[in-house]
């Protein structure tokens, strides 16, 4: 049975809902050892973040996700600190290979887990919703990529102002003309997006920690 007090259920959208870690590392230069382009992968994603963080800190809008995440990347192999990524980058046959890096974001598969416990979502009435920063055109490419279907994707290009600010949050509210109480946000990592971050805080901060999906509709049932 649905819980009547929840009306709609929000996810977090690449670093929850898709493998984004395995899509990265597959367009990155072959020469690449696996190791260390998963580490390259995992740190050009927190590059992201602290590169949003820094804009959202100087009261700046939203940038296409693309510009950031190409410009992470040239700051990244240009650092010094990743010789043989941009060993990698200097050598490989494609002179395009960092504009396809940078495509790669757009399409990524959805963990299995995924599509299972959207659908039961839905047909016990709830909403679905992305509720994700970067672009609409981003997220309208991961829907395609991944099969997955919401009622609506809300981005930090909509919006107006990314994730975290208070207003982000408020903003999607009052589209929805809901209350905070009749929400449930989702965002479950199994690569964490952010290198730097405590999980043993992240379960004490949240109402439920969860191992993958298959327990979200009991969940949100309980809440």
């Amino acid at each position: 049975m649905p819980n009547p007090k929840i009306k709609a259920v929000l996810f977090d959208f690449m670093g929850t809902c898709l493998d984004w870690h395995s899509g990265t590392i597959n367009i990155l230069p072959q020469s690449i050892p696996a190791k260390i382009g998963s580490e390259f992968a995992l740190q050009w994603r927190q590059t992201y973040f602290d590169s949003n963080a820094a804009r959202l800190a100087a009261n700046l809008p939203p940038e296409d996700i693309d510009l950031t995440l190409r410009r992470t990347l040239d700051e990244m192999l240009d650092s010094g600190k990743w010789d043989e990524v941009k060993a990698g980058f200097d050598t490989h046959h494609d002179p395009n290979i960092k504009d396809k890096c940078v495509s790669a974001w757009h399409s990524m598969r959805a963990w299995p887990d995924v599509k299972p416990a959207i659908d039961q979502l839905k047909g016990l009435g709830y909403e679905v919703f992305v509720h994700a920063n970067g672009t609409t055109r981003l997220q309208l490419d991961l829907c395609r990529s991944s099969g997955l279907s919401f009622h609506m994707l809300f981005s930090s290009e909509l919006l107006g102002v990314y994730k975290p600010a208070a207003e982000n949050y408020e903003k999607v509210l009052r589209f929805l003309k809901l209350r905070a109480e009749e929400c449930v946000l989702v965002a479950a990592h199994a690569w964490t997006d952010d290198v730097e971050e405590d999980m043993e805080v992240v379960k004490r901060e949240n109402d439920f920690f969860l191992e993958d999906m298959s327990g979200l509709v009991d969940v949100v049932g309980r809440l």
